[in-house]
């Protein structure tokens, strides 16, 4: 199984009437799972009634609202753990400290070490679309296989932006946990 990306050309100038295309990738979503088809193939891998599957499905789901909302990190099983977390403004002077620094709450999710091997080691395809719709290359991964590791802070090291400050004195400030 390999991660399907298209690469489609696209004018990416904001200046009207200039035209300046580049290649855009993003990922092929295969499809939406239905909570249904979750729930169905658990209990056949479990070996446990749908009903009962469905029951606990419900109630995971209202422990994780809760005890996000209290700042908690909650594991997910076999996958890694869900917490949240915000963007603000930094400011230098605590008297301008505030909600109104807020700019994005966001959903973490930091994967576990098996996960980041199994996305390190899939391989990744690439079809390159022109602007006319047709296919014009297409390449199979040679990559290192980094995985990007959300509570890294280091640009260098595949880090994302946890904790971290940006460019435009935003900071990415996680007081829940």
């Amino acid at each position: 199984m390999a991660i399907r990306v298209k690469a489609v050309e696209r004018n990416i100038s904001f200046e009207n009437g200039v035209k300046k295309y580049a290649f855009v990738m993003q990922p092929e979503l295969y499809s939406k799972l239905t909570e249904s088809k979750v729930i169905n193939e658990a209990a056949m891998r479990a070996g446990i009634g749908r009903g009962t599957i469905k029951a606990a499905w419900d109630a995971i789901g209202e422990v994780v609202k809760a005890w996000a909302t209290e700042g908690h990190s909650i594991p997910v099983p076999g996958v890694g753990t869900m917490r949240f977390g915000l963007r603000a403004t930094s400011v230098a002077d605590v008297a301008m400290v505030g909600t109104g620094l807020i700019t994005t709450r966001r959903v973490i999710f930091t994967p576990n070490v098996e996960i980041k091997r199994e996305l390190a080691a899939t391989p990744i395809t690439i079809t390159c679309y022109d602007r006319n719709g047709d296919i014009v290359k297409q390449v199979t991964s040679g990559d290192s296989g980094t995985v990007e590791d959300p509570d890294n802070t280091d640009p260098d090291n595949g880090g994302g932006t946890s904790g971290g400050g940006g460019s435009d004195g935003s900071t990415d400030e996680n007081p829940l946990g």
